[in-house]
This record gives C-alpha cells, structure tokens and sequence, in this order.
C-alpha cells in the first residue's frame, strides 16, 4: 500500500516506505483563547443516553448525524478506539496516563502510567492501538511524552482487563525538542503494520527544517513490522507533516486519511488511496495546505495537496476522524468525519476520484473537540477535553 523508504532504530533515525492538543500548533493556553473566541459556547443539538451510561433528549437531525452522550466524567480523555475480540468494551485514553475499558456501564484501569508520563498542553498519553491479533496474544500499543521529555512508542501485553505492567517494550524513544508538536496517533494498517506519527519537533515554523529532512523521524508518517518481535526497526510512509492530529483507514478498502494541524491560517485533511504509487509528501514546512508558507523544493516523494483545508475564520485546529461504516445510519456510510477543536465544528464529506464530495456541516458542536473514535462495529464517538463522549447517530 503506501509505499516505503528509509529505517530507524527506535532511539533516532530513519528510512522510506511505500504505500491535540492537545492541541496541535500553538500553546493549549493559545488554543484555548482560540476556542473560547470561536465557539462562544454554541452547542446545536440536544444530548440523550445510549448504552445506560447517561441521560438526556435529543432532537431528530433528519439526514445529518446527531450527537449523543455516551459516557461523562473522563479526565482530558483524547481517544476511544476498541479491541479486537473485545468486541462489548470501548477503551478510552486519558491525556494525563490512563486507559480505562468501559463496558456495559463498568469502567476498569486496563493501564496507568501516569508517573511516567509528562502531562500538559500537547504532552501526555496520546495514542493506543491494539494489536489485530489482540485476542490471541494480548499486546496492546501506546504512545506518551515521558517524564524524561521523549517521545515514546511501547508495547505491553495485558492479562485480559490488565495491562502486566512488567510486559513493556519500548519500540520508539526519540527526544522532545520544544514539547510541543507531538503527534502521537498509532493504528495499524490493512498491510498489518503499525503507523504513528510525530510532529516536525516543534516550536513554530520548523527551525530545524525536520519536515523535509529524511535523515529525520519528526514531521513523518512512520510504520514499524511488529510480526517480528525483536524488530524496532522504523521505515518512513509519508513526510512534511507539521502535527498530524488523528489519521486512520477506512476499514472498507484501507484508504489512509489524516489531519494535519496548520501553522495560522490552514488546516487540512490529507487523503492516500490504499494502493499508492510511491511515497507521499504533503508539502510542509514549503506549503500550509495548499498555500506557499516558504521557498524551496520538496526534498523526495510525490507532492500531495490536501483533498479538504479550511482556515482560521473557521477553527484553528483539525481533528481528524474515520469514515463510517456503521449500521445505525445507513445512508452515511462511506462519509469521512472530522472537525475542529476550537470552534468545536463537525464537518462530513466523501472522497471520490481523489476529490473531496458532499462536504456538510453536521448540525451540532463538540467542545474541545480532541478526537473521535471507532468501535467494533463501526459506530462513531466525538470526544471533548471537557470529560464526556459523545455517540455519532
């Protein structure tokens, strides 16, 4: 699928492949006077109760998902995603170092960590994945800014309900330049590979030039062959990335879909159909969106612009989402969703011929909206920093 160049060990470097916020680009105190300024508190649609964690109204949306609150009371949650052969339970991950599985109404602590992990602003425990054979070997995935201020990725296996906290295998650990623009996302691909992402290192502007630079892990998609248990060996997927804030494949045919957090004017979306014809590079720190931010040439790979961007009258940080493939709505399936974390905006759209289709404006906000998220069947989630999870219906 996408294609591949150069390798890294996981403690620096790199190579190529084939086929939040934290709040992603400035400070969270920036993002948060951002949002305060854009969202003014608006919220379009009522919320009721699903899976009896909750209570509430909520009005028909007609054609449009609707928002409902699934679970309240998360501490700075920034993810919900599930388990293969789990298929009962959500597991949510909480920015300052938890996960918590969430089943009929029970929430246990699969994973705390919180002493190892450094928490605030774009730092803290930001990605989980599961591996796709979890129900046989239990390994599960997680990325977070150590207190030592790295970059981590590891791996651990859990007994069940349980991470065994003796199981940890760092696969990743790269220093932290500036803190911010961490990145931090992992999933695994329809190639069975695990992808993550880090930003450019941070600061403003990539001072460094690490976008561009494939001697570089930072500003890249990266993947990592974990059939192989003693392989911590990194191969770049896509580079001039500035903060990819939440990517993920369509579960129907593996198109990659990823948010790429702006400078200050562009957010954008990027789109790889699964069967890529080499190496993608979306432009940064040379292009915000499809706009020049700087002079030069992009170092190597196919210059890709972005199939959906939007400016800073509108937010000022993407959170990218999933395609839905659910059953509850059945003449959404095959739309893209994504959003902003300041101004709280949900959007939907279809990708067709490699163009953005049918782009609409869903009739609800989330506040501090740091991601979505996806179950076991396809179903949709909107989280918000606030605490609570909302189901898209």
């Amino acid at each position: 699928m996408i294609a591949r160049t150069k390798g890294f060990g996981y403690r620096a470097s790199v190579r190529s492949r084939p086929g939040n916020r934290l709040l992603l680009g400035a400070s969270l105190a920036a993002i948060l006077a951002g949002a305060a300024a854009l969202a003014a508190g608006s919220i379009l649609a009522a919320d009721s109760s699903i899976a009896g964690e909750s209570s509430g109204d909520s009005a028909d949306s007609g054609a449009q998902f609707r928002r409902l609150v699934f679970a309240r009371g998360f501490e700075a949650p920034v993810l919900l995603t599930h388990a293969p052969g789990d298929a009962g339970a959500r597991y949510v991950v909480e920015q300052p170092g938890r996960v918590i599985r969430l089943r009929g109404g029970r929430r246990t602590v699969l994973l705390d960590i919180r002493p190892a992990v450094e928490y605030g602003g774009e730092q803290g425990l930001l990605g989980l994945a599961f591996h796709p054979r979890y129900a046989r070997n239990r390994f599960f995935y997680v990325a977070y800014t150590s207190a030592d201020g790295r970059n981590v990725v590891a791996r651990y296996r859990s007994r069940g309900t349980r991470a065994v906290r003796s199981s940890r295998k760092i696969l990743f650990s790269v220093p932290d330049p500036y803190g911010n623009h961490n990145g931090g996302h992992l999933a695994f691909g329809p190639d069975g590979l695990l992808y993550t992402t880090i930003g450019d290192g941070g600061s403003g502007g990539d001072p460094e030039g690490r976008s561009q630079n494939m001697d570089s892990p930072f500003g890249k998609l990266l993947t990592l062959n974990v059939s192989n248990p003693a392989n911590t060996r990194w191969q770049i997927a896509a580079l001039g990335l500035r903060n990819a804030w939440r990517f993920s494949f369509d579960r129907a045919n593996g198109d990659l879909y990823l948010g790429d957090v702006g400078q200050n004017a562009i957010e954008e979306i990027d789109f790889a159909p699964r069967e890529s014809p080499g190496i993608e590079n979306y432009g940064w720190d040379l292009y915000e969106g499809s706009q020049r931010h700087e002079g030069g040439e992009p170092s190597t790979g196919r210059l890709v612009f972005p199939v959906f961007e939007y400016n800073h009258g509108q937010g000022c940080s993407v959170t990218g989402g999933y395609v839905y493939r659910g059953r509850a709505r059945p003449a959404e399936r095959g739309r893209y969703v994504l959003g902003d974390f300041c101004s709280g905006t949900v959007w939907s759209l279809r990708v067709a011929s490699g163009e953005a289709r049918q782009v609409r404006t869903e009739p609800f906000n989330v506040p501090s909206l740091t991601s979505f998220g996806e179950d076991a069947a396809g179903e949709l989630y909107a989280i918000s920093g606030d605490g609570t999870i909302y189901r898209l219906s």
